[in-house]
């Protein structure tokens, strides 16, 4: 597989984690669907401001116990990889500084749509997010007024359960309490 990277060709067989082991840190966002490699183009300057600014917000209201990160890998399996743009995980399990998180150790994944991402966020993330055990998801919605949509996971059938959709303030007890202003997360030019 080392030529296949070297190359415009991708490996003979299916992509692994492995794979992405391999390859440059060259600041690209490369994720794994089922081996498929996913390469993502640049966010935009608004969907990294409601990033930067989500995490702010929810790191300033974070419990102990809790830890607010954005952009870094959760290894669901050997060849499923994803990047949440925000995610809040255990304590314990940032203590160690990681570049990759297990599902166990994420508590709430949040994907900001993008025009080139729609159908990956609202259908096939949350899916497999949910199937990998990760408790809480979030999508913000950002044609029109930004839009925060609430899961909670249905453990048993190993899929997400609408929460709410909050226009003006997310208003939530889950993962801890949040009462978060939507407009704390707008940018200020859109």
């Amino acid at each position: 597989m080392t030529a296949a990277l070297q190359s415009d060709y991708p490996p003979e067989s299916e992509w692994t984690t492995d794979d992405l082991d391999a390859l440059p840190e060259d600041g690209r966002r490369r994720e794994l669907l089922d081996g498929v490699l996913l390469m993502s183009p640049s966010p935009t300057r608004t969907h990294q401001t409601i990033a930067m600014r989500l995490g702010t917000a929810l790191d300033e209201d974070c419990p102990d116990g809790y830890d607010v990160t954005q952009a870094v890998e959760v290894r669901i399996n050997r060849t499923r990889s994803f990047i949440p743009d925000v995610l809040i995980t255990t304590s314990v399990a940032a203590a160690r500084e990681p570049s990759k998180y297990e599902p166990h150790e994420v508590v709430l994944a949040i994907e900001i749509v993008s025009p080139s991402t729609r159908s990956i966020d609202r259908v096939l993330k949350p899916a497999l997010y949910a199937q990998a055990g990760i408790p809480y998801y979030w999508r913000i919605e950002t044609e029109g007024a930004l839009e925060v949509v609430t899961y909670r996971i249905d453990a048993v059938n190993e899929v997400y359960t609408e929460t709410g959709r909050w226009t003006k303030f997310v208003d939530t007890g889950e993962p801890f309490p949040i009462n978060l202003p939507i407009s704390r997360i707008t940018p200020r030019v859109r």
